[in-house]
């Protein structure tokens, strides 16, 4: 009974508005047949006017709309909400967010750049104004003497060093030999480039720059030489209480754009905590630092340990200044045994020497 009364009310309520609609549309069209004849009767009269109120209308409609549609369009900077969303996720999880600037006062330079000499020009003075050494101004335009004349074009390289084309079959090993430096040197600079970054292999003709490289005469065969070693002092404390990790050699003293100090080690030696605190990051990866270690000392200071063999603390595990957190390897932006040391306060790269003495 129910269901029949409710078929009956659907079938009156949609002839109903069917009716309606009928009835609306007639009337909508006979209105606008009064509206169409009367534009005609008097087209042109008000065409102008009506353009220019149009005009007004969307030009505030721009004003009020426009602000509010770029603030909330997720399109407008190139990149949607959910992937802002998930750039600020990744950066939540990188252990070391914010610490790896370094306060550089000039822009770095990338490649050579020529120089018109002026007069009173001297190459100590071009050298300092560039912040290289005067030999290698002198290496990088085959000058045999320190004179230099007003008007003449000298090559700046962008780093102290050698700049050197490379011949086919040379490799940064042998071009390191050749020139008295460290292959890690060469990695670190960051405008170098390599064919593979796993092997690090070069083009024959590309342009290497060689850090700190020298071209030196031929030296008597059993001349000696010396060189700093780092060893571990247990228990010493620098001005920062910072003890030195490793043993080993300094293959490579804080830069502007390598700051940190790089101690080589053939032998594996182990790696200890400079200085006490909380292991904030314990991991490896297959660029960069390799296997790696971040220690939070709680003082504003931090540390970081690269190029790990093997690594023998964990993520959150509180060590003491002195201890073994890891072992000395090649993983990594490598090319041989060598510990990477990094000292950071306040987001910053510090020069580890001042501290570790």
């Amino acid at each position: 009974m129910i269901i029949r009364d409710l078929g009956d009310f659907l079938a009156f309520f949609q002839e109903y508005l069917k009716k309606k609609i009928v009835n609306f549309s007639q009337r909508f069209e006979k209105i606008k047949d009064i509206i169409v004849a009367f534009l005609i009767i008097k087209r042109g009269r008000y065409s102008q006017s009506f353009l220019n109120t149009s005009f007004f209308l969307l030009v505030a409609a721009a004003l009020v709309g426009g602000p509010i549609i770029a603030e909330n369009n997720p399109f407008v900077s190139g990149i949607t909400t959910s992937e802002k969303d998930y750039q600020q996720g990744v950066l939540s999880y990188n252990p070391y967010e914010n610490s790896l600037t370094t306060v550089i006062s000039v822009k770095p330079r990338d490649k050579i750049i020529d120089y018109h000499i002026k007069e009173g020009d001297t190459l100590s003075s071009i050298a300092e104004k560039f912040d290289i050494s005067v030999d290698t101004i002198k290496w990088a335009n085959n000058l045999k003497t320190d004179v230099i004349k007003p008007g003449e074009v000298l090559k700046i390289p962008p780093v102290t060093g050698i700049v050197h084309k490379v011949a086919s079959g040379e490799n940064i090993y042998t071009i390191a030999k050749k020139y008295k430096t460290e292959t890690q040197k060469i990695v670190n600079f960051p405008f170098n480039d390599f064919v593979d970054l796993e092997t690090f292999s070069l083009r024959a003709g590309q342009i290497l720059y060689v850090p700190d490289g020298v071209i030196e005469p031929e030296k008597p065969k059993y001349q000696p030489t010396t060189k700093f070693v780092a060893e571990i002092q247990a228990g010493s404390r620098g001005s920062s209480n910072f003890i030195w990790p490793t043993s080993g050699s300094i293959t490579q003293y804080p830069v502007w754009y390598h700051m940190a100090v790089d101690i080589a080690n053939p032998g594996f030696p182990t790696v200890l905590a400079s200085d006490g605190g909380t292991v904030i990051y314990a991991g490896c990866v297959g660029w960069g630092y390799g296997c790696h270690i971040i220690i939070d000392h709680n003082n504003g200071y931090q540390t970081l340990y690269a190029h790990l063999s093997s690594i023998k603390v964990s993520e959150g595990q509180s060590v003491s200044q002195g201890q073994q957190i890891g072992v000395m390897g090649s993983t990594g932006r490598s090319t041989g045994p060598h510990l990477h040391f990094e000292i950071r306060s306040g987001g910053q790269l510090l020069n580890p020497l001042n501290s570790l003495k």
